[in-house]
């Protein structure tokens, strides 16, 4: 399997996808959160573009399954 990243979740919002980053974290998964918000600088663009948590593709089944409840939308 590949260590290519991909995004396993889009949030609404930073705040959510970093409780998942932690929940993956605590769980041994390295995640990482890319959004476009001008650094920072305009939050209201995560609404529209979203804020992506991705994983290697190689753990991208395992991070499902540990999200599951918060990856039901």
């Amino acid at each position: 399997m590949s260590d290519e990243p991909v995004v396993v979740k889009t949030f609404s919002n930073e705040t959510e996808a970093e409780m998942a980053q932690q929940i993956l974290d605590d769980a041994g998964v390295r995640a990482f959160i890319f959004k476009d918000d001008a650094g920072g600088m305009e939050p209201q663009l995560q609404a529209t573009g979203g804020v992506r948590l991705m994983v290697s593709a190689k753990d991208a089944e395992r991070v499902r399954e540990i999200l599951k409840g918060m990856l039901s939308d």
